[in-house]
């Protein structure tokens, strides 16, 4: 005889059940005053907005070894006169304290719990009622109420689900790490990154030192802010002023390199591009980029063929952004344009110049945003000019000690830049 036998869904088996509540009047709710826990990483704190909102639950991700877990190892041992839980599922406790020891032990009440089961962690948080919850990783997780492999969709989202419901009961932070697949999305079901509230995302090329912390979703603030650190033997340190750092110190001007005058939010950034420009050793031209959009390369150099008369059709043409960061500003345009020419011509560009202006398809140079802090931020890094949109003149501020060039077609550019 066939029986079928089906799982019991009690509420009382959930692995956290919050209190409930009932409907109330939107005019009668009290809105309360939003804490922000400040952390001590100044570029952290940029990027989410002003510092960790209580009870939100952060979803942090990126690729193997760019440094998420000692990124969030590091908030935690610095978080000082605050209770922090690190639950880890990949490392042992041993591996976790030699990596504490390397970083720097600050915070005395650090707490390391290796378990994956989300039951005993949730049995294990509300005996020690921690500050800031860390999770490593959401994929080596799993609740006993589902009948699947660790890592599965329907693991990562049910234990997802009961970590907001930790959250937004209790008022505690948790970060959860998550890993990436190869198209670099967040592994797992995408409406992972819809229940959390803040979504960043850690970049960088493992052979560089620098990584980059990007937000693509943040509900309490902004999406367009950018965090730069410096990987290091004793952890990541971050990189206050990037301008510095992405522009490569040269005793004299060398054909190929220009300075582009970019923002990541509200921030400038100074960065270096370089192009080399050779004839074509095969039957078909080369064309490769590194930090940059290759459709929008290929996009400028045929500006650069129909309107202007240079002749790159027969050309290879690579391009490099220093620093092993990726660059989406438009306004970078300007600065790629002159370094495609420079090394083409084998014109050397003076390290003094920089450039702030996108190109369009007729040949024109348009205006972009946030000219002010670009051209601020080139006078601090002691520019003598700055090349700009003509159309960006009404926002040129005054008693500035920059010299700032205004043009509005390439040809009018060319004229005042090579003479």
């Amino acid at each position: 005889m066939e029986e079928i036998i089906q799982k019991e869904q009690s509420h009382s088996k959930q692995a956290f059940t919050p209190a409930s509540d009932k409907p109330h009047l939107i005019t009668d709710i009290i809105p309360g005053n939003t804490m922000r826990v400040p952390l001590p990483d100044n570029e952290l704190n940029r990027v989410l907005g002003g510092g960790l909102v209580q009870g939100s639950l952060v979803l942090f991700g990126g690729e193997p070894g760019i440094g998420k877990s000692t990124l969030l190892l590091q908030v935690a041992l610095t978080m000082n006169k605050m209770k922090v839980l690190y639950v880890s599922g990949e490392e042992s406790q041993d591996q976790l304290r030699l990596r504490a020891e390397r970083i720097g032990i600050k915070n005395q009440n650090c707490y390391i719990l290796t378990e994956t089961s989300i039951q005993n962690i949730f049995q294990q948080a509300e005996a020690l009622k921690p500050e800031l919850l860390v999770i490593d990783s959401i994929q080596t997780l799993f609740t006993g109420l589902i009948d699947s492999t660790p890592g599965s969709i329907s693991q990562i989202r049910q234990c997802t689900a009961d970590l907001m419901r930790y959250a937004k009961t209790t008022g505690v932070p948790v970060f959860i790490i998550g890993h990436i697949t190869k198209d670099g999305s967040i592994a797992g079901p995408k409406v992972l990154e819809h229940m959390v509230d803040t979504v960043l995302q850690f970049e960088g090329d493992t052979h560089h030192i620098y990584r980059l912390l990007r937000t693509t979703k943040n509900r309490f603030g902004s999406t367009s802010e950018l965090g730069i650190y410096e990987m290091t033997g004793t952890g990541l340190r971050e990189v206050s002023n990037p301008s510095e750092v992405l522009i490569t110190a040269r005793e004299e001007p060398v054909s190929g390199v220009a300075i582009a005058a970019v923002t990541e939010g509200v921030r400038p950034l100074m960065i270096e591009t370089q192009a080399l420009v050779s004839t074509a050793a095969y039957g078909t031209p080369q064309r490769s980029a590194t930090g940059y959009d290759l459709r929008r390369l290929s996009m400028l150099l045929a500006v650069l063929e129909k309107r202007c008369g240079f002749r790159l059709a027969a050309k290879d043409v690579f391009l490099n952004i220093a620093g092993g960061i990726k660059v989406e500003d438009p306004a970078a345009d300007l600065a790629i344009v002159t370094a495609i020419l420079s090394s083409g011509e084998e014109i050397p560009i003076s390290p003094r110049y920089c450039f702030a202006g996108e190109i369009g398809l007729s040949g024109e140079i348009r205006p972009v945003n946030r000219i002010e802090q670009r051209i601020a931020e080139a006078e601090k890094m002691g520019f003598e000019q700055i090349f700009i949109s003509r159309y960006n003149k009404k926002e040129i501020p005054k008693n500035n000690h920059i010299k700032v060039q205004t043009v509005a077609k390439m040809e009018e550019f060319f004229t005042k830049l090579f003479g």
